[in-house]
């Protein structure tokens, strides 16, 4: 049973059918697309409708194969966990109460996701980078706040429709940070009452727009980096040994340097002491 599980976990992960199993859902989210036309269903839904069940059943008999071949250790992988909750979703009845989650069965498309790896690395970048972007938003809400403050006081007077509460001065700030119409829909009429009132949406563009989506792209490639330093790191350890971090081979090098700095220091002060001993002969 143990070698039965085996080979069927090396065939299932095997590179042919990792294609096929892409191939499948490229596939499958085109049917998915054109399930959305009511003419391409008058003409062929009842093959369209016959090629969806066919693609799911083959990430279903996927999905088993991984499950005999692993068993609960199927459910470590979050990645496993995650085709296996899109495949379960998709078989669930779309009727009556759970009709809602007909809408739900195109989720299958983010399987390249996991199948493909480039792409399973960009998202596994990004979630490692959730602390970095969380403090980076923390930032971006408390300037958010604080503009708000300011231009309510400033502008909710003469301008109440966009600056006439806190809230109303968010979304306009919000629409002011996107770049969406800020000038000729907001800032110039807002200018026309207050005309120094370009340079407070200046420096909150500034700030927000520029500043901050930089900080989001540093954190995101910096993660980026990191990890892919982490695999190269793997991918060059021996077989069973832990990789050491880049920074551990900046400390050996220094460590190696300044011993060998001090072998010359002292070679060359026994040498001082030898030319000594010549002259004083």
């Amino acid at each position: 049973m143990h070698e039965l599980r085996r080979r069927a976990g090396n065939w299932v992960e095997s590179a042919p059918v990792q294609r096929i199993i892409i191939v499948v859902i490229v596939a499958n989210a085109v049917t998915l697309g054109l399930e959305t036309s009511s003419a391409v269903m008058d003409r062929a839904g009842g093959l369209i409708h016959a090629l969806d069940a066919a693609f799911l059943t083959v990430f279903v008999v996927e999905i088993a194969l991984k499950l005999f071949a692993h068993g609960w250790g199927f459910f470590r992988d979050p990645w496993n966990v995650f085709d296996f909750l899109i495949v379960g979703v998709a078989l669930v009845p779309a009727s009556g109460p759970f009709s809602v989650l007909r809408a739900l069965r195109v989720l299958r498309v983010l399987r390249l996701v996991s199948v493909l790896p480039r792409l399973r690395f960009i998202v596994e970048a990004l979630l490692a980078a959730i602390p970095g972007i969380g403090a980076i938003g923390a930032l971006l809400a408390l300037i958010f706040y604080v503009a708000a403050v300011m231009a309510t006081s400033l502008f909710g007077d003469t301008f109440p429709e966009w600056f006439g509460s806190i809230g109303d001065s968010l979304y306009t700030l919000f629409q002011v940070m996107t770049l969406e119409s800020w000038s000729m829909g907001i800032v110039r009429p807002v200018m026309e009452v207050h005309p120094w009132a370009w340079t407070f949406f200046v420096t909150f563009i500034l700030l927000s727009s520029f500043t901050i989506l930089n900080l989001f792209i540093a954190v995101i490639v910096d993660t980026m980096q990191t990890l892919h330093d982490r695999d190269r790191a793997v991918e060059a350890a021996p077989d069973g040994a832990a990789p050491e971090h880049p920074k551990a081979h900046a400390h050996v090098a220094a460590v190696a340097t300044t011993a060998a700095t001090d072998e010359i220091l002292a070679e060359l002060q026994r040498l001082h002491a030898r030319i000594d001993e010549l002259s004083a002969r």
